[in-house]
């Protein structure tokens, strides 16, 4: 078995510093959480220093090793990483959605098309790729626009909680559907609504799939400096193959050199332009 690549130093102080894993860098606000998240392009929610990639709490802890712990409710840095997602998702100025295989994450608003191009589910497309419960939901969704948990579920005719939680899901992965607001009284709820509402031009916009590829790549590689070999794949959802399709991409247009099988690295140009490496 091939040994997992080691990230150098270097690499690490960089990704401090562009993934606010610094205490003078600390998100504290949700003003900071949207600038940090324009800044770096796209990033996790609720993941530690076990998962690769940025993330909004461990910007908020603000250090590299920061670990979620398993009493989250009595941990003031999850909590406080709970509220300023809630405050960025109604706030609306970046996206917030479950994802591919189950992963939630904030995207800024240029990096919706490149995304959307590889997971969105078009308009014409959704009898095709949509499920049964899926379609139910969103046609009353169109009709009335936003709707609570509860009344949605009531209204669609999708009753049964996992049936609904699923195709609620698929919506979020397609692309179609997303949290605008959460209440917590009299009970936990989520507004859902269609995202075209807040981001119709970012939706709108078509871009071919190979150039998706390579500006999600861009945009993960500006930010971490290297990526070793699965590391881009797992931040993002993609498959590994496409993953490796625009690593390749941003080599042969000299953003990035390939410094061993799996593993690129900023071009050291780029690299000044971003922050010395």
């Amino acid at each position: 078995m091939r040994p997992k690549p080691e990230i150098p130093a270097e690499i690490e102080e960089y990704r401090d510093e562009r993934w606010r894993r610094e205490g003078t860098r600390q998100v504290e606000t949700a003003l900071d959480a949207e600038r940090f998240i324009e800044q770096i392009g796209f990033a996790a929610c609720l993941t530690d220093s076990r998962r690769p990639g940025p993330s909004l709490y461990v910007a908020v802890c603000g250090r590299r090793d920061a670990v979620m712990p398993r009493n989250v409710q009595k941990d003031p840095e999850a909590s406080l990483t709970w509220v300023l997602k809630d405050e960025v998702v109604g706030r609306g100025k970046v996206y917030y959605a479950k994802f591919a295989r189950g992963k939630t994450m904030f995207l800024a608003p240029r990096m919706i098309p490149y995304f959307h191009a590889v997971w969105g589910v078009r308009r014409s497309e959704e009898k095709r790729r949509l499920s049964r419960d899926a379609q139910a939901i969103l046609s009353v969704l169109r009709k009335e626009w936003e709707m609570s948990t509860s009344e949605l579920r009531d209204a669609s005719g999708v009753k049964d909680r996992k049936a609904f939680t699923r195709g609620v899901d698929e919506l979020q992965a397609a692309m179609i559907v997303v949290p605008s607001q959460v209440f917590y009284q009299p009970k936990f709820t989520y507004i859902w609504t269609v995202g075209v509402g807040r981001f119709p031009e970012a939706l709108a916009r078509r871009v071919s799939r190979d150039t998706a590829l390579r500006e999600i790549a861009r945009c993960f590689l500006a930010g971490a400096g290297m990526t070793i070999p699965g590391e881009m794949a797992r931040v993002t959802g993609l498959p590994r193959p496409d993953a490796g399709r625009g690593n390749r991409a941003l080599v042969a247009e000299g953003y990035a050199t390939m410094r061993a099988p799996g593993v690129y690295q900023l071009a050291a140009s780029r690299a000044l332009e971003a922050g010395s490496l």
